[in-house]
């Protein structure tokens, strides 16, 4: 069975450039959230093989999201985006239970070097 995926980003165009990426990858999107709350409510309902998480959102910050999926599921994996200059926050994600990260602008081999090493 194919693998499905959360995405979670508060911009759109940055959504639909992992989604093209996965897609062309064979893996299946499960949803999209565009901020933390609205991802902890999608990945208790839909359950997915992995999440794609932003770092800097409106109404709950990714790394707050991020507690909270594995609050709820202990063997979450969530891969972190983040824009350049956000390594302390990276650290943070990572020390909280992130799998991996990837930076901004995506680079498909690198998005799908994070995924593949995820769900290894």
């Amino acid at each position: 069975m194919a693998s499905s995926v959360l995405i979670v980003d508060d911009a759109s165009f940055m959504r639909m450039m992992i989604k093209d990426i996965l897609e062309k990858n064979q893996y299946v999107i499960a949803g999209e959230a565009e901020n933390g709350q609205e991802a902890v409510e999608k990945y208790k309902e839909l359950n997915p093989t992995f999440v794609t998480m932003d770092i800097t959102m409106p109404e709950m910050d990714g790394i707050q999201s991020l507690k909270e999926i594995l609050a709820f599921d202990a063997q979450a994996k969530v891969i972190m985006c983040s824009a350049m200059g956000q390594q302390a926050m990276v650290i943070d994600a990572i020390q909280a239970g992130a799998k991996d990260f990837v930076v901004k602008p995506f680079q498909a081999d690198r998005v799908l070097d994070a995924v593949q090493k995820t769900l290894s």
